[in-house]
């Protein structure tokens, strides 16, 4: 150790962390993925935090599309997809995704991660501007700081600071101008208004980009994202996505449009030009996933079901939620402490969710997010609002019986 004070100081950065309550601990299954989860301890206990809208990850029709990928590619490819790493069932899904996005091509990702921090740097220059909304993904952030476009913020979903940074763009003479959003902001559950975004990019002369991480596989009539939802289909220039939440839940992200923005990007998006290729058995299993709810809308249903049911009940207790319609349901509790809390005696009720507070949310906006399921049954869910209301009287948070 060359320089021990490198270490002392991130040890006492750390120790900061835990004492103003922003540390991060991990929460350590023993289980597969799913409505119930078993913890590293042994108890079971109620998932209410998991990206899992549909309740695929743990499914068994799953994990059985991964093994006959997994019988058929191998585990892996140990290259670069221009390599030697592309096999068919990369290419099928792709094709597959850009079938089902309404897109002409689509280019596979490990991560959604890379997939927006690749996509800005090989398309945009310093004669460009990138015009992106307050509350973006910290992928979509660092994508376009690694761009050299000039940066135009507008206020979350504000539409007449959109155009107002439109307008920005447009004095200042740049060349191309692109609007990213995100489809559905995951703190929040708020869609994004693409049928205005729509509007401003065609007066304005831009682009426009979403992120569907958090709601690709069952936002609109057939599943497709918040661009069917809001009746944009085939209006919007760029999507990026995951096939870690609905679409499966293991990793792998994807970027889908026109057919010379995606071969750019294999020509040049450096997160794709070296990083190993998607695993096989997850490219496989997504073709399966996407098979499946192109055939049947029994998960959707099921999903908007339970969301509606507990955002019904949840206010009914007492609770004070984000309005909205999406299964992404913030308790809102305000204070940083409480949502700690709050969190840990839900816990020991047997329920699993996170708090979130400060810097993650805006100062005085701490709260529980709580993520419905496909998977969840009524029952499991009468028990979790039944836990919500003990703890939120046991901690004066809603008005005693």
């Amino acid at each position: 150790m060359s320089d021990p004070a490198f270490y002392s100081g991130l040890q006492q950065k750390l120790e900061t962390l835990k004492t103003e309550g922003l540390f991060k601990p991990e929460r350590v299954l023993a289980s597969r993925q799913g409505a119930e989860v078993v913890a590293a301890d042994g108890r079971t206990l109620i998932n209410m935090c998991a990206n899992n809208y549909l309740g695929l990850s743990g499914d068994l029709e799953t994990q059985q599309a991964a093994e006959a990928a997994l019988q058929k590619y191998g585990y892996g490819l140990s290259s670069v997809r221009f390599i030697c790493g592309t096999q068919t069932v990369h290419k099928e899904l792709e094709k597959k995704l850009s079938d089902f996005l309404g897109t002409e091509d689509t280019i596979l990702y490990a991560a959604a991660f890379d997939a927006n921090g690749g996509v800005f740097e090989p398309l945009f220059d310093e004669n460009d501007a990138i015009i992106s909304d307050a509350l973006n993904h910290a992928s979509i952030i660092d994508g376009v700081r690694l761009c050299k476009a000039a940066r135009y913020r507008y206020a979350n979903n504000d539409m007449a600071d959109l155009e107002t940074q439109l307008q920005a763009a447009a004095s200042a003479g740049k060349r191309h101008k692109i609007i990213v959003t995100d489809g559905v902001f995951s703190m929040d559950g708020t869609i994004a208004q693409l049928d205005r975004i729509v509007e401003l990019a065609q007066k304005y002369g831009a682009l426009t980009m979403i992120d569907e991480s958090h709601a690709s596989g069952f936002m609109g009539r057939t599943g497709r994202g918040t661009h069917e939802h809001c009746g944009v289909i085939g209006k919007i220039d760029i999507i990026t996505g995951t096939l870690g939440k609905a679409l499966g839940g293991a990793m792998g992200g994807f970027t889908s449009g026109r057919r010379e923005v995606i071969e750019t990007l294999r020509q040049k998006s450096r997160p794709y030009l070296f990083s190993n290729t998607l695993a096989p058995m997850i490219a496989g299993a997504s073709l399966a996933v996407l098979e499946r709810i192109g055939k049947s809308t029994e998960l959707r249903d099921r999903l908007h079901e339970n969301t509606a049911y507990f955002r019904r009940e949840i206010e009914r207790i007492g609770f004070t939620i984000k309005p909205g319609t999406h299964p992404v349901v913030p308790v809102m509790l305000f204070d940083a402490p409480v949502a700690q809390k709050f969190a840990a005696r839900m816990f020991e009720l047997g329920v699993l969710l996170s708090g979130f507070f400060y810097p993650v949310v805006p100062m005085g906006q701490a709260r529980v997010r709580v993520q419905l399921s496909a998977a969840h049954t009524r029952e499991q869910l009468d028990k979790v609002l039944a836990a919500f209301e003990q703890a939120g009287r046991e901690l004066g948070i809603i008005n005693a019986a």
